[in-house]
This record gives C-alpha cells, sequence and structure tokens, in this order.
C-alpha cells in the first residue's frame, strides 16, 4: 500500500470519436506494447458490431449498460491477524469498481473463439449487456466469495 499522503491521478482526456473519458480509459485497457491505434480501432469496431447486436439501443449507451452490469459492488482483501489470514469482505471504491469491469470485459474477451478481437469483445459486451457471460459470472463469483466470508467483516478497519 502507497505510503504517499496524497496520489496525483492523471486526468484522462475524451476520445476524438464520441469525446468520452469512459472509452478512452477501455481504449487503455485493450492496448497492448502502446499501440493506441489498434486498441482504439477494436474498440470501434466492437461498437459498430453492437449497433448490429443490439439495435433498439444506442451503442454507446449500450457499452456503459454492459460496464455497469460488470462492476463489482464487494470484493475480499486479505487481512493477517495475529497468525491467520482472513479474507475480509470490503467495499469497492468506484474507480476501482470501473476498472476491474474493463479489465475483466477484456480478459473475458480474449479468451473467447470469435475470429478477431472486435468481434470478441462487442461478443462479451452483448453477453455483459444481457447479464450472461463469463465477466458477468467472474463478478457473481466475486459478491460470493465476499458473502461467503461476511463473518470476518468485524476485521474491516
Amino acid at each position: 500500500m502507497s505510503r504517499r499522503k496524497s496520489v496525483n491521478k492523471r486526468e484522462v482526456l475524451p476520445d476524438a470519436k464520441y469525446n468520452d473519458v469512459l472509452i478512452t480509459k477501455f481504449v487503455n485497457t485493450i492496448m497492448y506494447d502502446g499501440k493506441k491505434a489498434i486498441a482504439q480501432g477494436i474498440l470501434y469496431d466492437a461498437i459498430d458490431d453492437l449497433k448490429k447486436k443490439i439495435p433498439n439501443e444506442e451503442p454507446l449507451s449500450a457499452l456503459k449498460k454492459a460496464i455497469e452490469n460488470v462492476k463489482p459492488s464487494l470484493e475480499v482483501r486479505s487481512r493477517r491477524v495475529g497468525g491467520a489470514t482472513y479474507q475480509v469482505p470490503v467495499d469497492v471504491r468506484p474507480a476501482r469498481r470501473l476498472a476491474l469491469a474493463m479489465r475483466w470485459l477484456v480478459e473475458y474477451s480474449r479468451e473467447r473463439g470469435e475470429k478477431s478481437m472486435a468481434l470478441r469483445l462487442a461478443g462479451e459486451l452483448t453477453d455483459a449487456y444481457n447479464k450472461r457471460g463469463n465477466a458477468i459470472k467472474k463478478r457473481e463469483d466475486v459478491h460470493k466469495m465476499a458473502d461467503a466470508n461476511k463473518a470476518f467483516a468485524h476485521y474491516n478497519w
């Protein structure tokens, strides 16, 4: 854990096409080896594919709803008390909730079987929008783990 008194968070600029900070953060999550143009292409193609898969909703709002569905509200943190280590359920900070949701969506998109990364990401986003898929399952597993360990919640300080 950081021992600094305050950490200066960098301001993320909105992307050029949609003028949205969330899109920029998502592109940064997808990006490998600093190849931002490729990551942008993947996300923009996935958003275009979302338009086809969810025709009755605006693609940007569908993306936001998919991310919202994946965001965890609780997680477990290891806390050492005496000689024992307990899994203590804690609330997730808003910035971390967003980061985890995007990370899980990209991670499980990479494991899918579609031909291109844009199609994989669009498929995972569609599944998340419909509250199914691996990213949603991961969120449920994290919540179950926190629920199973709520007896240790009093160690949260």
